[in-house]
């Protein structure tokens, strides 16, 4: 019955319900990690230090019951168990990412260390031998303490160390990589990591450092992408895209300032990331405002970066495919506005709610809100020249020790059926779904007190037990039959 169901979606007329039911037979499906969430063996071998190695180590208190990821799930050794899970799960897809300190333990490629590499060639072999593919972030917040003493990502000569990196990548592991994505969340990275500083390396410099960390970003991401393009793809034949991370915002009322705030609200988040890769430039909105105030509070040149003529050439077009990391959606409306105030939020200008019928998951930001996915699939796609997208993050988090986790269940179950209307619906150039996250990991500021995982992990257990949950089995349904049983259209 299944067989004859899938054999109807495939060959049936598009408009029809029962087709739009099923996903094309070629949509990918698969689950997530990353290097430092999971890995654990922090000093292994020559590993080098990384920001997030030093910064929980250095600022224990900044995180939720002063959790680390020196161990985690302990990926490191037991790899082959988690892959084996990934098997069962039916995925087809792994996105994982690289440690950079862990493969360049100085941050330069004046020294590769041999048992980093065969460690991920270990990892590549593996994945090859179940049939599943892996997706591959090179960056994924994990700068070297090295890297960081230059400067970091408020230097815009990192750019030209990270493409050094992503080249020693594509030579290490290009025959097993066809999905490359250069960096993960710039604006998670920049706006936390250096405006606010409650994420590393705990740069407390808004509206000034967080701009320059995202310029350094999206230069770093555009010329890995030309390295791979112009030395690598004619042998290798991957693809190269980056990972931006965006909510959705609702207006609060419908006034015309609430209105206003929304599209203040997308623009700073996700038009800050994708805006150059596109046109060439931040959106105008952003030139425009941030400049204004900068004139505003005394200063001779706008807080934002100028993007040149240079830039824009090496920037513009730098992608294959764009990875949307969508979670949540809030309201926005205009916030009262404070001149001289320099910051992220002032220049944004909204204030941020939630409706109190939406679902809370285990943190304060994380509301069920699967409408969200579609509507910004299809702004995204209206927008911003219709790319080519992969769901490259998209999860529900609960309490850590939950293994019956119907609430998960019904978050894929809306969120997968959103994206099928979005694709046949309006037509949005989705190809693939990855859940954040195969395993529960090290939650960065929130440490391990919340859990993405489609699998628990017993942290106070040595062996790091593993334990499925529903979600597990009811995403390994989804994905064999490849189709949802409830999804109205409209």
């Amino acid at each position: 019955m299944k067989l004859f169901f899938l054999l109807v979606c495939l060959f049936i007329e598009r408009g029809t319900p029962l087709c739009q039911k099923c996903f094309p037979s070629d949509f990918l499906w698969g689950t997530a990690t990353s290097s430092y969430q999971i890995e654990g063996a922090w000093n292994i071998s020559d590993k080098g230090e990384n920001i997030w190695d030093w910064f929980v180590h250095t600022y224990p208190e900044n995180i939720t019951n002063q959790g680390n990821g020196d161990i985690a799930s302990d990926f490191y050794h037991h790899y082959e168990e988690d892959i084996d899970l990934m098997a069962n799960l039916s995925a087809q897809v792994y996105r994982m990412s690289l440690s950079w300190a862990r493969i360049l333990p100085n941050g330069k490629r004046d020294y590769i260390s041999e048992e980093g590499v065969n460690f991920y060639k270990t990892i590549f072999e593996k994945l090859r031998s179940k049939n599943i593919e892996p997706v591959v972030t090179i960056y994924h917040w994990e700068l070297p303490m090295t890297m960081h003493e230059l400067g970091g990502w408020v230097n815009p000569e990192m750019a030209d160390y990270f493409a050094d990196y992503a080249s020693v990548c594509y030579e290490l592991f290009g025959s097993y990589v066809k999905y490359w994505v250069t960096v993960n969340e710039p604006y998670m990275q920049c706006i936390q990591g250096y405006g606010s500083g409650i994420h590393a390396p705990g740069i407390t410099d808004t509206g000034v450092a967080d701009y320059q960390c995202l310029y350094a970003q999206l230069l770093a991401h555009a010329k890995a992408y030309h390295i791979y393009n112009d030395t690598f793809k004619a042998t290798q034949n991957g693809t190269v895209g980056i990972a931006l991370v965006s909510q959705w915002y609702e207006p609060l009322t419908d006034s015309e300032e609430d209105k206003l705030a929304v599209e203040r609200g997308m623009q700073w988040m996700w038009g800050l990331q994708m805006n150059p890769i596109i046109y060439g430039n931040w959106p105008q909105i952003v030139i425009d405002r941030i400049g204004n105030f900068s004139i505003a509070q005394g200063l001779n040149s706008s807080r934002l970066p100028e993007i040149t003529q240079k830039d824009t050439a090496l920037i513009k077009g730098s992608f294959d495919f764009v990875g949307l990391n969508y979670y949540t959606t809030f309201y926005a409306s205009a916030m009262t506005e404070n001149i001289s105030d320099i910051s992220y939020n002032s220049d944004r200008g909204i204030i941020q709610s939630s409706d109190k019928n939406w679902v809370l998951g285990a943190n304060t930001w994380l509301h069920d809100v699967p409408s969200g996915l579609r509507k910004i699939l299809k702004w995204i796609s209206i927008n911003y020249r219709s790319p080519r997208i992969l769901i490259t993050e998209n999860g529900w988090s609960d309490l850590p020790e939950v293994v019956n986790d119907t609430e998960r269940i019904n978050y894929i179950q809306g969120h997968t059926c959103s994206l099928l209307q979005a694709k046949y619906v309006d037509q949005v150039d989705v190809f693939g779904y990855i859940y954040w996250s195969l395993t529960n990991s090290f939650e960065w500021k929130t440490g391990y007190s919340e859990g993405f995982g489609l699998i628990q992990i017993d942290f106070n257990s040595p062996n790091r037990t593993r334990t499925p949950r529903a979600s597990y089995y009811y995403y390994k349904n989804l994905i064999e039959t490849n189709c949802l049983k409830h999804c109205a259209f409209r």
